[in-house]
């Protein structure tokens, strides 16, 4: 509507009134009247012939006035439509064409200084806040400071989206809905930008793990910050200002907020390529797990927000970054699963505790145990352990079925089946001691055991599997103790009241004492991390010794050697149950 006509700019003040005459309907009466009366307040607020209306703005100065100028134009684009059906060459078309030139040059001023001047009030958080707070409000009864506070953001956030809204479906009746939106996308363009670049994708293929890691740290904060804010937010006002228009909503949205997402989602897919091309460190999995969850947790928020068909891109690129995170976590579980194969260590700790790798395997499997709700996606579909080589001593395979969550249960029983398989082949590093080789599948199984227990890993394995592996421990615990003290007990006669020498007793004696300090000497060497494992260990000891002599020596009191076998007997007593460290 706005090239009707060419019309010279001289200033509408030098212009004539228009006449009526008595040949003119009481309709034109009022067109005439419609015309003069916009004609006052737009010729009022011309940048071009005040200097006041040049350095003051409109809707900060006088919003009552501003909404009287909003209608006046819209009565003026009514008018200008009715002038043009009946004579597109008259000279009220002309001057209100001219008049309506003033008055959107006056408003592309006033949305652009709205915008640029209150972005407190229309950074997305401020605007997402205002869309919740009304249901969320209760919430905040208790606290009245906080509540005014959350007040005055929502009162001035909505004075300022009211204000922009009016601004906007003026300019886009009136024809200038270009200018309108060139404004507006040029302005939320740099807030979504700003928000989005900060994150240096860019530089991350010349970053260390160690930068990496902490860049994916900052990502993970950054997606939740824009997906809760920034991106909801920006729809929010996108959607309230261009309320009378679906397309220039969409298209608005879309050129504002597409490049940052598409910039932001193709951050894991970068990372991804990262860990497939070079040799990763095995925890960078929980960071691209991370990702996943943090994708795949705001997926409905993506398609909410993203809904357009010309923001499908988005769509598309935050599924291509599931996809590639897949890819490369199934990779790395693949070579973690490797590397306990091929870990050739020939490392033996120091009196049977546990190995370096039971720690790092076991705390790794304990911390993929907290991503199984996103791993159950993950791994669909790729193939699962050959259950034909789990032992049904080991794992009940017949008790799980063919879901998901069944499968994963599998593969982290697999997983640990293959740390104590190789676990079982270390022990075989103790040549000298059989009794330490128990000590050493004591100790790891039990560590194996206890994190499973306080871990995520319970959930998975089930009580069944933990139930089997306590008796499994009991299994090596016992047999350490046969191993190692069994040679002292065999000292004595199995009959302690048997008729004997005192050349004979006297030989019992000597045996068992020998016999005791060379398996104490040993022993004392031994290593239990786990107190109440140390503990118990140490009291079954005890309670198999103590007893046993102490009857023997109750049988065999007085004679030459009472005192000595008394004092024995005490420091038995004591030492018996501190043979572990």
């Amino acid at each position: 509507m706005r090239n009707f006509c060419c019309v010279a700019k001289t200033s509408s003040n030098h212009q004539p009134p228009l006449t009526l005459t008595p040949r003119q309907s009481l309709e034109s009466a009022a067109v005439y009247g419609i015309i003069e009366s916009a004609a006052d307040i737009i010729e009022r607020w011309n940048t071009e012939t005040s200097t006041y209306a040049k350095v003051t703005s409109l809707f900060h100065e006088n919003k009552q006035e501003a909404m009287l100028f909003i209608d006046r134009v819209k009565d003026l684009q009514k008018t200008m439509d009715l002038l043009v059906s009946e004579d597109p060459n008259s000279e009220r078309l002309v001057r209100a064409q001219r008049l309506m030139e003033i008055a959107m040059k006056r408003l592309q001023k006033e949305f652009y200084q709205i915008l640029s001047m209150n972005r407190a009030y229309l950074d997305p958080e401020s605007v997402s806040t205002r869309s919740s707070l009304t249901s969320e409000r209760s919430s905040y009864s208790d606290f009245p400071e906080d509540e005014d506070s959350y007040i005055e953001v929502e009162e001035a956030s909505s004075n300022v989206m009211t204000e922009l809204r009016s601004i906007a479906e003026c300019m886009i009746v009136s024809g200038y809905a270009k200018e309108c939106i060139s404004i507006y996308k040029s302005i939320r363009k740099s807030i979504i930008d700003e928000g989005v670049y900060r994150l240096e994708v860019e530089k991350v293929k010349r970053m260390s793990w160690e930068e990496m890691e902490l860049k994916v740290r900052s990502w993970l904060e950054a997606v939740k910050v824009s997906m809760e804010t920034l991106f909801k937010g920006e729809k929010i006002l996108c959607d309230h200002v261009f309320e009378s228009s679906d397309s220039i909503r969409e298209s608005c949205f879309n050129e504002i907020s597409r490049e940052g997402a598409i910039l932001l989602f193709s951050f894991p897919v970068i990372i991804a390529l990262r860990t497939s091309k070079k040799n990763p460190p095995p925890e960078i999995i929980f960071r691209l797990l991370d990702m996943y969850s943090s994708v795949a947790g705001n997926w409905r928020a993506i398609e909410s927000t993203f809904s357009f068909e010309s923001t499908s891109v988005v769509r598309s690129q935050a599924v291509k970054s599931l996809i590639s995170l897949s890819e490369s976590i199934r990779s790395l579980l693949l070579d973690f699963e490797s590397r306990i194969h091929k870990d050739s260590s020939k490392v033996v700790v120091h009196g049977g505790g546990v190995h370096p790798l039971t720690l790092s395997v076991v705390n790794h499997i304990s911390l993929l145990a907290n991503y199984s709700n996103v791993l159950v996606d993950i791994l669909a579909g790729s193939p699962p352990p050959d259950i034909s080589l789990i032992p049904e001593t080991y794992f009940n395979v017949s008790d799980s079925d063919d879901s998901p969550s069944s499968e994963l249960t599998i593969r982290f029983a697999w997983l640990i089946l293959v740390l104590l398989c190789k676990i079982d082949r270390k022990a075989n590093y103790y040549k000298d001691s059989c009794s330490v080789q128990y000590l050493f599948l004591t100790n790891n199984l039990h560590h194996v055991v206890s994190r499973a227990r306080s871990s995520n890993l319970k959930q998975l394995l089930g009580d069944d599997w933990v139930k089997r592996h306590v008796g499994k421990i009991k299994q090596f615990s016992d047999s350490y103790k046969r191993l190692a003290w069994g040679p002292v007990l065999a000292t004595l006669p199995e009959n302690r009241t048997v008729e004997m020498s005192a050349e004979e007793v006297k030989e019992r004696f000597e045996k068992f004492s020998e016999g005791f300090e060379r398996a104490y000497g040993k022993q004392s060497a031994c290593v239990v991390p786990d107190t109440e494992l140390r503990d118990e260990i140490k009291l079954s000891i005890a309670r198999k010794l103590v007893p046993v002599y102490r009857e023997f020596y109750n049988t065999r009191r007085g004679g030459y050697f009472g005192e000595f076998i008394c004092l024995f007997s005490f420091v038995l007593s004591v030492t018996a149950i501190n043979i572990l460290k």
